[in-house]
């Protein structure tokens, strides 16, 4: 394992008064294998903090991306994944099933979303094309508990908080009648629809021009202040991410 974690200038980020402070997140020895015995992360291990960035940057199958995926159970089961897991709960921390057993989908079910939400990289194909921005938003509201009389309301002001111009007329469109910077923002939005605790953002801006890209990132650190919530930033780009994080993790073939 290649990991190399490096600390902030103080120069390239102002501090803010949720500066990170309590245990959010630990991962230790996270491990993941094919069945024929091939290592795709090898004792990964890390702790996050709330009101923190972290950002996990490496090149492409380095397993940055199965590492964050892994902890919410997201992983084919043809992949053997080991380690201890441990999420922020009101009485301290709890153990998260991470490992290949049945119980594990049952178990992660309420902190999915909930308790740990995703962007996923790419929007287009992450968003469900046969439907509107209302109804995609109003799944997430309704996951969360949010009273069907509210989700409009709710689902406006989502798209408001992720700065979307004319927030009405989007929820009527569907995914590729809206441009590849809405549908990231609408990503966003569902995210936090559900008021998590941590949220991760897997390559948030792959597909987006550097004018965009820096917009998004910006958005995302506005809203995690806004939210008081800790973050994991997944990139392969080094220098566009570091001066959104207090800490960056460098791998390299797990």
């Amino acid at each position: 394992m290649t990991v190399a974690t490096e600390q902030k200038n103080s120069g390239l980020k102002e501090n803010h008064s949720n500066a990170p402070n309590r245990l959010m997140l630990s991962v230790d020895k996270l491990s993941i294998t094919t069945v024929t015995g091939v290592q795709l992360v090898d004792e990964l291990s890390y702790e996050l903090r709330q009101g923190q960035t972290l950002a996990i940057v490496g090149e492409s199958g380095s397993g940055k991306s199965i590492a964050s995926l892994a902890l919410l159970g997201l992983l084919p089961d043809s992949l053997m994944v080991a380690g201890k897991v441990q999420l922020a709960c009101p009485t301290g921390m709890t153990a998260l099933s991470i490992d290949n057993d049945k119980a594990r989908n049952a178990a992660l079910r309420s902190v999915r979303g909930r308790r740990v939400g995703m962007i996923f990289q790419e929007p287009m194909t992450a968003l469900n094309p046969l439907h509107t921005v209302a109804k995609q938003i109003a799944e997430s509201l309704r996951l969360s508990g949010v009273p069907k009389k509210q989700w409009r309301d709710k689902s406006i002001a989502l798209l408001e908080d992720v700065n979307i111009t004319d927030p009405a007329d989007k929820l009527k469109r569907y995914p590729h009648e809206i441009s590849g910077g809405q549908r990231q923002r609408v990503m966003i939005a569902m995210a936090l629809a559900q008021q998590p605790d941590i949220l991760i953002a897997d390559e948030p801006t792959t597909a987006l021009d550097v004018t965009l890209q820096h917009e998004i990132l910006e958005l995302l650190e506005h809203l995690k202040r806004q939210h008081n919530m800790a973050m994991v930033l997944i990139s392969h780009d080094l220098n566009l991410v570091r001066r959104y994080s207090d800490e960056v993790i460098v791998m390299r073939q797990g």
